[in-house]
């Protein structure tokens, strides 16, 4: 009798599903996906998103990262300013790849992994130039409208795909040793001004920070007006620096203190 006639003969001899293994409550919960997307474990899957991404990126030896934010909205093809926006973050991606460690890993730990948010624009550029050193990068992707495929940069093992904003924005942070926000929307003003608050109030270690595109940033941001109506102080201005080139931007998150060793930028 072959393993397949053997297999048959087994199922035919098997009891008819009963009305009590038929029913929901009999399912493995682990394997009940009605149980699982629940109202009620809904902290257990802010704890998977964690905890698949935390695996993934410590098997794969990523200590800190880089971490780039910019707006979905631009591409190579765009005209004027966003075509500069575009080639910068790509040129800063490569560069940052190149000289902050991430092509030198220290017994298979990589620091000053590029890592950004997973989709098209100032994000695919970055991640693009880092694929173009040769390096690892990180895509946290999330579910949306104008981004809801990864970028074909970042490197596949350490792409992800989350539910929850603040699970990817805490991902985002735990491992950053800087940050090169480019110009954005309402996304990338949301991730910026979470990271400031988050510096501002001690809650993380103070990292390097730098805004590109002077001329855009205190064009849609009166940080001079902040400080005059006293809404932050005047030394929370000094908590990010500006830059015009992908080049300046590498100098001044150096000149910021960039770690070119593995430096957690997490309190307990």
């Amino acid at each position: 009798m072959t393993v397949s006639e053997a297999m048959a003969e087994k199922r035919s001899k098997a009891p008819h599903p009963s009305k009590q293994s038929l029913s929901p409550s009999y399912r493995i919960p682990a394997l009940d996906q009605d149980f699982i997307l629940s109202d009620s474990m809904r902290g257990v899957r802010f704890l998977l998103e964690y905890a698949k991404a935390e695996e993934a990126l410590r098997a794969h030896g990523i200590r800190s990262t880089i971490v780039v934010f910019g707006s979905a909205r631009i591409s190579e093809k765009g005209n004027g300013e966003r075509q500069r926006w575009y080639a910068e973050a790509r040129a800063f991606g490569r560069l940052a790849s190149e000289r902050g460690g991430a092509l030198s890993p220290n017994d298979g730990v990589h620091d000053n992994v590029i890592a950004t948010g997973g989709g098209p624009g100032v994000m695919e550029a970055a991640n693009r130039g880092a694929s173009e050193a040769g390096a690892l990068s990180v895509g946290f992707n999330i579910h949306l409208p104008h981004e809801q495929e990864p970028n074909r940069y970042s490197t596949p093992n350490l792409t992800f795909q989350f539910h929850y904003f603040a699970m990817r924005k805490m991902h985002l942070a735990m491992r950053a040793n800087a940050l090169a926000i480019f110009p954005g929307g309402f996304g990338t003003l949301d991730e910026m001004f979470e990271m400031l608050t988050l510096h501002q109030t001690g809650k993380v270690t103070r990292l390097p920070v730098v805004l590109f595109d002077k001329a855009y940033w205190t064009r849609i941001v009166s940080f001079d007006t902040l400080v005059k109506e006293d809404m932050i102080a005047p030394e929370d201005a000094k908590l990010f620096q500006f830059a015009d080139s992908a080049e300046e931007a590498w100098e001044k998150l150096v000149e910021q203190g960039l770690p070119l060793a593995a430096k957690r930028t997490e309190q307990k």
